[in-house]
């Protein structure tokens, strides 16, 4: 029986979908997750998941930061994001983050089944036509990527608010944490990117498109 985790924070899409692939598949074992911490809970009780249907922009994924820390902690488990957007740089960087398929909220449920299936079959599943317009995307820093997944989610927030411009006390109050506690989070962030100022953080946020969530 195949066994599949819908990760999405939309409780009307999931059931829907739920339903759709029910009924497409037969017999099938579903399961839901609505954020990133209860998708990590549910593939750490169930790590022989067949595929996660991930969401890209859950409760504390961020973009390509819930992609990259699934992909870092259990690179076993096939993954397919589902989403809202088609646009080509965010496609090419989470077939480089290591998705294995793209698969657009507003398929058909056919469209899902064949998609499934491709990836099930160890193929990588995308749009018709999308293929050809990933070819002359910037190549992937795959490093970047599983330095970022060493983050921890609060290191994480760090990281998208150095981004947005905040001062250290402003990080410190929005996370509700000492500006000392900001600082040495700071320190560990460079540490584990292997950068030396906030410019460079900024950089990274940039360049593999991750938002706070």
């Amino acid at each position: 029986m195949i066994s599949l985790l819908i990760a999405d924070d939309h409780p009307l899409f999931r059931s829907a979908l739920t339903g759709a692939l029910r009924e497409q598949l037969g017999e099938v074992e579903i399961q839901e997750s609505h954020d990133l911490e209860s998708t990590l809970g549910s593939l750490k009780a169930n790590p022989d998941v067949d595929l996660l249907l991930l969401d890209l922009n859950m409760p504390g994924s961020g973009d390509l930061y819930g992609l990259i820390r699934i992909r870092a902690d259990y690179p076993d488990i096939p993954v397919a994001v589902i989403s809202g957007s088609d646009e080509i740089p965010v496609v090419a960087k989470v077939i480089e983050a290591g998705a294995l398929g793209y698969i657009p909220k507003t398929s058909e449920p056919s469209i899902y089944l064949e998609a499934i299936g491709a990836i099930l079959e160890g193929d990588t599943w995308l749009p018709a036509g999308m293929a050809d317009k990933l070819e002359n995307q910037p190549a992937p820093n795959l490093d970047m990527q599983r330095r970022v997944a060493e983050l921890t989610p609060q290191q994480y927030k760090v990281l998208c608010y150095l981004h947005e411009g905040l001062l250290n006390k402003q990080i410190a109050y929005e996370l509700n944490i000492s500006e000392a506690t900001v600082k040495a989070h700071i320190t560990a962030i460079f540490r584990k990117l292997n950068i030396n100022n906030r410019t460079q953080a900024v950089l990274v946020v940039s360049d593999l498109n991750l938002q706070l969530n």
